[in-house]
């Protein structure tokens, strides 16, 4: 199906280029489709308006933080009753300074929550967004927690963040052990 699907998109979507990701077996594992980070409103518009795929329900958009860049998965369903069927749909963000893809709550208003939610946890922002705040941590937060390469702020607003007493001592250890990796990936990358 997705590569069938794949090839429908990049007829109908100048532009998206998208390709299919098959597992080994696509029945029992999820399979994917890739498409061009600018053209995510125009294919989920194509997705949810064509009435060969019709899928009519968008239940989660989430992110991944891979280092080298960071991805956007939308996972939609068709619950036509002739051909329930579910799709993940990704796009790749390189840009990790000024990350920004388009918004889909104009197809979906279930996107509201969910994009707020990506915003909140890894710092990609969505354009033409009606709300784009924080919607899990305070608005003056530093950094997304999320990302690999996030650094938890020792206090805020005269609260210490990981007291030692309230801690299981493996915890910290392990924390404070990532910490000192992300350090070292940073220096090296400087």
């Amino acid at each position: 199906m997705h590569k069938e699907l794949s090839d429908l998109i990049n007829r109908n979507v100048s532009g998206a280029n998208a390709v299919a990701y098959l597992t080994a077996d696509a029945k029992k594992f999820d399979s994917s489709i890739t498409v061009e980070t600018s053209h995510i409103y125009k294919v989920v518009e194509f997705l949810k308006t064509n009435k060969t795929t019709s899928f009519n329900s968008l239940h989660c958009i989430s992110g991944v933080d891979y280092t080298d860049y960071m991805e956007v998965c939308y996972m939609l369903t068709n619950y036509d009753p002739s051909a329930v069927r579910n799709l993940t749909l990704k796009v790749r963000v390189t840009d990790r300074v000024n990350a920004a893809i388009d918004s889909v709550v104009g197809q979906f208003v279930s996107a509201d929550f969910l994009e707020r939610e990506v915003y909140d946890m890894f710092g990609i922002k969505f354009n033409n967004h009606p709300d784009m705040r924080r919607i899990l941590c305070p608005d003056d937060w530093e950094g997304f927690p999320l990302r690999k390469d996030y650094v938890a702020q020792k206090d805020y607003n005269g609260m210490t963040v990981y007291p030692d007493n309230k801690m299981n001592m493996e915890d910290r250890e392990f924390i404070v052990r990532q910490n000192m990796i992300k350090k070292a990936q940073a220096e090296k990358a400087q």
